[in-house]
């Protein structure tokens, strides 16, 4: 008769103890990982930007949607501004209305039509921050499709112009922008990205929008790594959906929700990310959706956002009167 050998209990017991080893601290990652959220997202204070970097900011697409709403809060926080847009019209009524909020904010503006030649505007900036104590950039602007359409369907210019506001748009402002930090030895740059390019594995029908942000987003990581040894902190933001009139041109949003902020609620959340995280989602209910994204398998996000996308574009057609 053969009994059970001390080496097999002791080995099963070893593998047990190797198994829940492992699960606690998958467990207690997990639990760091939450309670640094909740502290960073409820708790954890905003930094001083004018002490921190400087007491000018400059804000690009500063006359609408979430660009606007950065002026107001930066305002609001004794900053003064560059607002820069491409209407000028805009400018003097955005700035007249800060203004009025706030009298002692000094403004100046540049018009730049991103779309188009931007050297006379990039000479602007460079001649206009020379002479103040420029701390914050906010590279905001950006464009999307007009509606969902497929590649193949895009009109050369459409996606030209994205491409040209996006990248080029923030590209040449970063680096008109940097001579001046690295010689002051500090400042920070928030570029503007979207979950479309880092939440969800794709974005069909909108894939440019989704390419040129992605774009934004490495450009942001490998700047940050760059200058940080100058004083310079460079962060992209990543929003998900925000009740901007861009946002309602393309996904049929009129108002704001539990997941979908005002521009004004995304800007204050923003705020308070400056200086922090190098890539960062400043609102707390795009972070939970974030969370629950990172659950679902890449295919299962892929066959979802493409039926959306599919469902926009006959909806689009059915408006401009292809199919109905």
């Amino acid at each position: 008769m053969q009994y059970p050998s001390c080496n097999s209990g002791n080995g099963n017991h070893y593998l047990l103890l190797f198994v829940s080893c492992i699960g606690l601290i998958i467990a207690l990652k997990h639990f760091i990982s939450i309670t640094k959220w909740i502290f960073n997202t409820f708790f954890r204070s905003e930094k001083d930007l004018i002490t921190s970097y400087g007491s000018w900011a400059l804000v690009t697409g500063a006359t609408d949607g979430i660009g606007k709403a950065f002026a107001y809060q930066l305002a609001q926080r004794g900053l003064n501004l560059v607002l820069i847009s491409r209407s000028s019209q805009k400018l003097e009524t955005v700035s007249g209305e800060i203004k009025e909020k706030h009298p002692h904010t000094k403004i100046k503006f540049i018009q730049i039509d991103f779309s188009g030649d931007i050297s006379a505007g990039l000479r602007r900036i460079v001649e206009v921050i020379q002479d103040i104590d420029l701390g914050i950039v906010v590279n905001n602007v950006g464009i999307t499709y007009p509606r969902a359409m497929f590649f193949h369907e895009v009109d050369e210019k459409v996606w030209m112009d994205i491409v040209k506001v996006n990248i080029e748009g923030t590209t040449s402002v970063t680096k008109a922008v940097l001579p001046r930090m690295i010689q002051r030895k500090r400042g920070a740059i928030i570029n503007i990205g979207s979950g479309a390019a880092v939440v969800v594995p794709s974005h069909p029908l909108y894939t440019i929008y989704a390419a040129t942000k992605a774009y934004v987003d490495q450009l942001s990581r490998s700047l940050y790594v760059e200058y940080r040894q100058y004083g310079i902190h460079v962060q992209c933001q990543v929003p998900l959906y925000v009740a901007t009139n861009m946002v309602s041109k393309v996904a049929s949003i009129k108002r704001d929700s539990f997941f979908i902020p005002t521009p004004e609620g995304y800007a204050r959340a923003a705020i308070g990310e400056i200086g922090y995280e190098q890539r960062c989602t400043p609102y707390w209910a795009h972070s939970i959706q974030w969370c629950f994204a990172r659950l679902v398998p890449d295919p299962l996000l892929d066959a979802w956002r493409l039926s959306i996308g599919i469902r926009r574009r006959n909806d689009g057609e059915a408006i401009h009167g292809n199919i109905i």
